[in-house]
C-alpha cells in the first residue's frame, strides 16, 4: 500500500463546510471550528447523515473514568455511558438505542418522525437554514434507562446523567452525576474536514477538544467519586457528517498534566481521504502543535498486548500500555458494528513545533480499533 502524500492544507477563515453540490467547500485542519455546518447542506439521503457528541473524563488520581455517547445514526439513536475502572482494569456499560431518529437528536425541527424521547437546540443562521455550532447549545436523551444532556455555554459544557438500574459487580446499582468541564477561550483544538475519494459528497467534520479540566461528582453504585479540575482532564469527539457505508479507523486520545502544564494528543487514522490533512496533533499549554501521519502498531488477535505509535516526522514516539478493552459487538444484519476502546497508559517522546522535547510516562488515555457497517 502507498503512502499517502499529506499536503496539510490549514484552514484559517470562517467559511460554509459545503457547497451548494454537497461537497466540502475547502478540505483540511484548523485550531478553531471555522466551517459551517449545516444539516440542510447535505447532499445525502437521512440515513447516511451521521451526528454524535462523545465526552471522556479521566482522573488520574481517583484511577477512574467516564465517557458519555449521544449519536444519532439516522435509523438508529446510540446513546452510551460507561464508567472506567482502572485500578480494578474493570469496565461497565449501558447502552440503549432509539429507532429511526432521521436527525431528530440533534435538531428538535424533526423530532417528530422519532417520537418524544429525545431533544436538542439549534440555532438559524441570517438566511433561515439550521445551523448547528460546536461550542454552544443542548442535546439531551431520555428513556427508561437512562437521562443524559449535554449543554455548552460560556466556555463550560455540563454533562447531567442518570442511570439508576445500571449495574455494577458488588450487588449495588445507579449511576448518577454531574460533570463541568472547563474550555477556556484561548484553548486550540483539532478541527478537520475530508471527504471519501469514490464519494467526494459523502464528508467526515470532526472537532476534538483535549485538556479541559473537569470537576463534579459522580455516584457510582455505593461510592461517590468527587473529580477535581487540579487533577480530572476531559475531552470531546464532535462530528457531522454523511458517511459511506462500511469504514473503519483508528483513533487514540490522551489528555493529562505534565508537569502542571497540560498535554495530551489526538491521534487517527483510516476514515476518508487523509491527503488534505490528518487530525494527529499535539497539545501543550492550550497550543496546538500539528503532526504529519501516525501509524498505530498493535495485535488484532490480543489487544491487551502493547501497541506502538509513531508519527512519519518522527516527532512522536509512543508505547500504550493496555489496562481493559471496552469492547461491543452489534450486528442487525445490514447494520454492524465491533469496537474495541482499549484503555490504559501512554509513555513516550513528543516534539513540540518549536523542537523542544517532551518526555513522559504512564499517562492514563484510550486507543481504539473500530469497524462499522451502517
Amino acid at each position: 500500500m502507498s503512502t499517502p502524500i499529506y499536503t496539510e492544507n490549514e484552514i484559517t477563515e470562517v467559511r460554509p463546510l459545503l457547497n451548494e453540490d454537497g461537497t466540502i467547500s475547502a478540505e483540511g485542519w484548523s485550531r478553531r471550528p471555522l466551517w459551517q455546518y449545516s444539516r440542510d447542506a447535505v447532499a445525502a439521503p437521512w440515513f447516511r447523515i451521521k451526528e454524535w457528541d462523545y465526552y471522556y473524563v479521566i482522573s488520574p488520581e481517583l484511577k477512574r473514568g467516564i465517557t458519555f455517547t449521544i449519536s444519532d445514526l439516522g435509523y438508529a439513536g446510540l446513546i452510551a455511558l460507561c464508567w472506567v475502572d482502572f485500578e480494578k482494569e474493570e469496565v461497565h456499560q449501558l447502552d440503549t438505542i432509539s429507532w429511526f431518529p432521521r436527525g431528530g437528536i440533534f435538531h428538535p425541527e424533526t423530532a417528530g418522525a422519532a417520537g418524544d424521547n429525545h431533544r436538542g437546540r439549534s440555532e438559524r443562521s441570517p438566511g433561515g437554514a439550521r445551523a448547528f455550532s460546536p461550542d454552544s447549545g443542548r442535546v439531551s436523551f431520555s428513556n427508561d434507562d437512562i437521562s443524559l444532556s449535554f449543554e455548552a455555554v460560556d466556555g463550560q459544557r455540563r454533562i447531567r446523567v442518570s442511570a439508576p438500574d445500571m449495574k455494577f459487580p458488588d450487588g449495588s446499582k445507579g449511576l448518577e452525576g454531574e460533570l463541568v468541564l472547563n474550555q477556556p477561550p484561548e484553548l486550540e483544538s483539532m478541527n478537520i474536514a475530508t471527504s471519501w475519494k469514490k464519494n467526494r459528497k459523502r464528508f467526515y467534520y470532526n472537532r476534538k477538544i483535549n485538556n479541559m479540566s473537569a470537576a463534579g461528582t459522580i455516584r457510582a453504585g455505593r461510592r461517590s467519586y468527587f473529580f477535581r479540575d487540579e487533577d480530572s482532564m476531559g475531552g470531546l469527539d464532535w462530528g457531522r457528517g454523511a458517511w459511506t457505508y462500511k469504514n473503519r479507523w483508528f483513533w487514540a486520545s490522551m489528555s493529562g498534566r505534565l508537569e502542571g502544564t497540560p498535554f495530551g494528543f489526538n491521534l487517527g487514522y483510516g476514515f476518508t481521504d487523509r491527503s488534505p490533512a490528518s487530525e494527529n496533533m499535539l497539545f501543550y499549554d492550550g497550543k496546538a502543535h500539528k503532526l504529519g501521519e501516525v501509524r498505530f502498531e498493535f495485535d488484532p488477535e490480543s489487544y491487551y498486548r502493547p501497541w506502538s505509535m509513531s508519527s512519519s516526522d518522527g516527532r512522536l514516539e509512543l508505547a500504550f500500555t493496555p489496562a481493559v478493552d471496552r469492547s461491543s459487538s452489534t450486528n442487525f444484519l445490514i447494520i454492524r458494528s465491533v469496537q474495541h476502546q482499549v484503555f490504559g497508559y501512554f509513555s513516550g517522546i513528543a516534539v513540540l513545533d518549536n523542537g523542544e522535547k517532551l518526555s513522559f510516562r504512564n499517562m492514563p488515555g484510550f486507543a481504539e480499533d473500530v469497524f462499522n457497517r451502517w
